[in-house]
């Protein structure tokens, strides 16, 4: 892996990964709405943003995304779940990555390795639910897993060397879940990104249109 782009470089996983990478001597571009102005849910930002890049990017990775949107606290039951809240977390956390793989499709390379790989949730996981509840970001992390599924059997056509992939990266330490890390085991945002990039090392197009943890564990649709 020699180029990566980050979308989201500005937060808590974004950043960790991109100083990673570079300390594992990948050339890294990185994009965010602070930095950038790049708003995901808007497709005009994704393609503004996208067009001056020339590429190819061995790797390409997103990772935006929020728990909570104006507001919108994830839900404890069935009565606190709202039009708002769940379309918000639909457009930020499913479509936005998929904007962002419709735009930079160009930037991946169509005769060697490279990934394209979202930053997913276990919670959007419908087969490992158990808990009920978050029902915004569930279904949102549920449908970005269903948008890479299928455009990973898409791009296979054209991209044979390709690896589109959901990764999970635990409970981690970052602004992101400062409410809610007493209830799960966390790791600090650099520990986090040593394992993603150990996983998006070890990614091949065998892999493509999976959903994997930190440790390269398949996770249940």
């Amino acid at each position: 892996m020699n180029t990566a782009l980050i979308i989201g470089d500005s937060g808590g996983i974004g950043g960790a990964l991109g100083r990673e990478l570079r300390d594992r001597g990948v050339a890294v571009t990185g994009l965010s709405r602070s930095e950038n102005g790049l708003d995901v849910t808007d497709e005009g930002s994704v393609a503004a943003a996208l067009e001056p890049l020339d590429g190819p990017f061995d790797l390409i990775f997103v990772a935006t995304g929020a728990l909570e949107i104006d507001g919108h606290e994830p839900e404890k039951a069935l009565r606190d779940l709202t039009a708002d809240g769940l379309m918000n977390q639909v457009a930020l956390n499913a479509l936005g990555p998929a904007l962002v793989l419709k735009h930079a499709q160009r930037l991946l390379p169509r005769r060697e390795r490279a990934v394209f790989a979202a930053l997913s949730a276990r919670v959007g996981s419908i087969g490992d639910n158990r808990m009920g509840g978050w029902y915004a970001y569930r279904t949102a992390k549920a449908a970005l897993n269903q948008l890479m599924h299928g455009a990973a059997v898409e791009l296979a056509r054209s991209h044979r060397h390709l690896c589109v992939a959901c990764l999970h990266p635990g409970t981690v330490q970052t602004a992101f879940t400062e409410k809610y890390l007493g209830r799960h085991p966390s790791v600090p945002a650099d520990e986090a990104a040593k394992r993603l990039a150990d996983v998006l090392d070890r990614l091949t197009p065998e892999h493509t249109g999976g959903f994997y943890d930190y440790a390269l564990k398949e996770i249940p649709w």
